[in-house]
Formats: structure tokens, sequence, C-alpha cells
């Protein structure tokens, strides 16, 4: 093509934007014009749960219209993410979840009333999130290294309580077990309500959990924390070792992501996104997020559709480990 003709086509191109832009400018600047609704698929308390609510509050203030969370719990994430898909495509309902609830529901539930990958459409990556291992205060074990030699010396006799069958707690105790070559069974349980308590009263010896369910009991002496499942030591327990500094590779932090329902407008997707990075990087909110354990992003729709690939192949070939199968 020469010059001439580029410059056209380059002219064209821009007026084409410029047409398309207005359009799109003027739904970002009507948006939001009533409250937002940011649907959590797991019941209070959990890290979902704390993280939506921390951010919230600097959300709303960015959007000048009040955001609403509401818990969702149920089939694995489906409850939430069919409210989800059957919402108009406006941007007026998101949800946020850990990023493993997208890529494992749809291999432990057969019939959903949505598609992860066609319904919706990333928004932000809100953050990084580790998970401990933590034991009871009866268990013998005080380290990682006395943990892994009891287990192995008694095969199947120590148990972890997760919060239910394919969630993150199970599939990064199944890869700890497949990577440390032991066998801790495994007694799943309806979400971190039922698992952590369960931990604390001695019905299983062990779980994964995040911080905000555990901290209050490792200060009161009835739970210990001998690993963390990220690639990298935590800022709030810098003592806690990674189980990648024993098992190559290893990585189960979950990525928070929020979505929107496809065919939501770029424009609106784009504002909702850039409000999400302006909050958490406020210092009051980075502060909460960082004690509740999650390293905050606010990532751009790109980095968080990239992090979800990355993050499902992880979380997949766990659960093929862990035989899952769909009800």
């Amino acid at each position: 093509m020469n010059t001439s003709r580029l410059s056209q086509a380059l002219s064209a191109a821009a007026l084409a934007c410029a047409t398309l832009a207005a359009p799109l400018a003027s739904q970002a600047q009507d948006f939001p014009s009533k409250p937002v609704r940011l649907v959590v698929p797991y019941s209070p308390g959990g890290l979902p749960d704390t993280v939506a609510r921390i951010v919230s509050q600097r959300l709303q203030e960015g959007l000048g219209q009040t955001v609403v969370v509401e818990n969702k719990p149920g089939g694995s994430g489906a409850v939430a993410a069919g409210v989800l898909a059957q919402s108009p495509a406006d941007g007026y309902t998101l949800m946020l979840t850990d990023g493993p609830m997208l890529a494992i529901t749809p291999l432990v539930v057969k019939k959903m009333s949505y598609d992860p990958e066609k319904d919706f459409v990333p928004v932000s990556l809100v953050g990084v999130a580790p998970l401990y291992l933590a034991v009871n205060a009866s268990v013998k074990a005080n380290t990682l290294d006395e943990l892994i030699a009891q287990a192995k010396a008694a095969p199947g006799q120590m148990n972890y309580g997760s919060s239910g069958l394919g969630s993150i707690h199970h599939l990064t105790a199944e890869a700890m077990n497949h990577g440390l070559g032991i066998n801790v069974t495994h007694v799943p349980f309806k979400g971190s309500a039922n698992s952590i308590p369960a931990l604390v009263g001695g019905q299983v010896d062990m779980a994964f959990a995040s911080p905000p369910s555990l901290m209050g009991f490792v200060k009161s002496g009835k739970v210990k924390l001998l690993a963390i499942n990220s690639a990298k030591r935590s800022p709030l327990t810098p003592d806690v070792p990674t189980l990648g500094e024993r098992i190559p590779g290893f990585d189960f932090a979950f990525n928070v992501a929020v979505l929107a329902k496809v065919g939501t407008p770029p424009a609106v997707v784009q504002r909702l996104s850039s409000e999400f990075a302006k909050a958490v990087k406020y210092p009051e909110v980075v502060q909460k997020l960082e004690t509740a354990g999650v390293d905050p992003i606010g990532g751009s729709p790109e980095q968080l559709a990239t992090a979800l690939r990355s993050e499902a192949k992880r979380v997949q070939d766990a659960a093929k480990r862990a035989d899952l199968k769909a009800d």
C-alpha cells in the first residue's frame, strides 16, 4: 500500500474509532445510575466475601453509587454464577470469586445454567491470595518436615478438612499429597464455616485456610501454621515456609477475580476495571487486604484473563489427580 492509500486508510480507521468512541464514552459517563450488585459464591466470612466487603467501601465512592455485596453460596459456585448469567449484560451485576471456582465447577456439576468460557467477561484481577496449612494444636508436628515425617509413618491415618469437593482447599491438599508422596485423607465440609471449627475442635488434623479464618485461633494457641501454598513467603508470616520449598513449582495461591456478563459494553467494563484498580490502591484498603492475606493488584481485564488461564491449568491438573467427577 502506498503512502497516500495508507494515510487514507488510517484516516478512515480513525474516523471509525471516533464514531464508535462517542457512544462508548457516553455509556461510561452514564454508568452507573443505580446500585451495583457484587455477588459472592460463598457464605459470609470466607476470603472472597471479606475482600468484597473491604473493596466495596471504596468502590462505591468511585462509582458514586451503592455497591451491595450479596452472598449466593451453593453448587460449588454454580448458584452465584447462575445469578450473573441470568442478569442483564449492563455491568450492574458482577461476581467476585476465586479463580479455581471457574475452572473446577464444570468438572463437578453436570448440568449448569451457564458456560464460564462463553457467558462471562473479565473485569479486574483484584489480587492474589494464599492459603495456610494449619494443624490442630494436638498434632505433634511443629514444622512442615515433622508433619511430612508423621504422615509418611502412618499413611492414610491423618486427615484434612476442606470447604468441599473441588474447592481450592481440597485441590491444594491433593496437590500436596502428590508432591510430597504422602497420603492424608480428605474430609469434605460445606464451607470454611464448618471445616475450621472441625480443625479447631480436633475432628480433623489439618486444613488449608485463609488468614481471616485462622489467625484468631493461631493467637490463642488452638492451631499451628506449618506452611503456605504460594510460590513465595508472605510478609505476614515470613517464618512460615512455602510448600514450593519442598515441591518444585508448587503454587496454589488463587486469583481473586471480578467478572461481568458477556455483552456488557466495553466502556462499562473498562470503567469498572479502573474503579476496582483505584479502590485496591487506597492505603487503608491495601492494609486490610494484606492483613487478610491478599496481595492487592487491581489488574486489567487482559491481566485477569491471562492469570485465569494459567491458574486453570494448575487446578485442573490437580482435579484429575483427585479424580473429581460430576454429580
